[in-house]
């Protein structure tokens, strides 16, 4: 019997991880086509494009780990059905749940394996992702002045450098016209640029300034500290549930602003603690469909379109509730529920 779990197991694993691999590049390959507006529009750098791509490959995990578990199962028990091996292992004195182990304990670790990606890993990528984005959008990253060229920083905001030291420069022409009824031009002999919570500022000194509009401004200054973007880092709008670690997450789920912060951190609970037992679900559910079917003596053709309806309907089902959740107690029935769906399955394949 060890001998056979270890076989099948070896076999769901090889088959696993080569479909991970293969559909977690499909789809980071899809995340690059979908970002290249910052290799054409904001002039990011080849390995910084990269980078910021690549922490997106966690979550990506995250979610299709349990269908590539699932289509593992499929493909690793339907081999064995077609060539007479389920036959064969039941004509032995094996039963259903013996032979369904490999899988089941596959879907086990998988399920351990996916919380901790899920509540650990991706939150920290995820928080990473969307700070590099915003740095490379809106700060230090995003500006690349060139000496005597001019430099559209967004529509309507054009910069003039003699010369760019770091982030100081010098003899500097800037010209603000992104409201379209007022312009401004500034000159001032030097200039510096930091970095805020609010995107780049030009600290300009020794300057003069012209605007006009509905009243024409002219005058000198000895500093003037300008915004390049208006685009807050970290005000209220930018509330993400995926990038908050998940203490926090917990932390604030009895204290959300409205009750659509509420439903959103939810939701975010039940994919990182209740999306991953999809794994063991699936799993199961995928097993006791097939050799159910096999051990019955019926035609085991139409055996795996049946497992994929079920999984289909099983997942539209749980993200259906999942997006219902309104309250904590709506969680822990999520969560009862898919213990009970669980023990179901189980209940199905062991009986004779």
């Amino acid at each position: 019997m060890k001998i056979l779990n270890r076989y099948f197991s070896r076999q769901l694993v090889a088959i696993f991880i080569m479909l991970l691999l293969v559909l977690t590049g499909l789809a980071w390959m899809m995340q690059i086509m979908s970002m290249m507006k910052f290799l054409l529009k904001y002039g990011v750098d080849l390995g910084s494009f990269l980078g910021l791509t690549a922490l997106m490959i966690p979550f990506i995990a995250s979610i299709i780990v349990p269908f590539v578990c699932f289509i593992a199962v499929i493909f690793v028990y339907n081999k064995m059905i077609s060539d007479n091996e389920v036959t064969v292992m039941a004509s032995s004195g094996l039963s259903p749940v013996q032979i369904a182990k490999p899988a089941i304990k596959l879907g086990l670790i998988l399920t351990i394996l996916n919380i901790i990606l899920s509540a650990w890993i991706v939150p920290k990528t995820q928080a990473r992702f969307y700070d590099m984005q915003w740095n490379l959008k809106y700060g230090m990253a995003h500006m690349k002045l060139q000496e005597g060229a001019f430099t559209e920083i967004s529509n309507g905001l054009v910069v003039y450098v003699d010369k760019v030291s770091d982030h100081d420069l010098n003899q500097v022409m800037l010209s603000d016209m992104r409201k379209s009824n007022s312009t401004s031009t500034i000159f001032a002999e030097t200039g510096k640029l930091v970095s805020t919570a609010r995107g780049l500022s030009l600290m300009m000194s020794n300057g003069a300034l012209q605007s006009s509009g509905n009243q024409n401004v002219t005058g000198t200054f000895d500093t003037f500290d300008m915004d390049l973007n208006i685009v807050e880092k970290n005000g209220s709008h930018s509330f993400r549930a995926r990038r908050v670690s998940t203490g926090t997450l917990l932390r604030v789920a009895f204290d959300a602003e409205t009750k659509k912060q509420q439903k959103m951190i939810l939701s975010e609970l039940s994919t990182r603690f209740l999306s991953p037992f999809m794994n063991l679900i699936l799993a199961a559910l995928c097993a006791t469909i097939l050799l159910r079917s096999s051990l019955l003596r019926r035609r085991t053709s139409f055996a795996p379109v049946v497992a994929v309806a079920a999984m289909a309907a099983t997942m539209a089902l749980y993200m259906s509730l999942s997006n219902m959740l309104g309250s904590m107690t709506d969680f822990v029935l999520l969560a009862g529920f898919l213990g009970l769906l669980f023990v179901g399955i189980m209940v199905v394949l062991t009986k004779k």
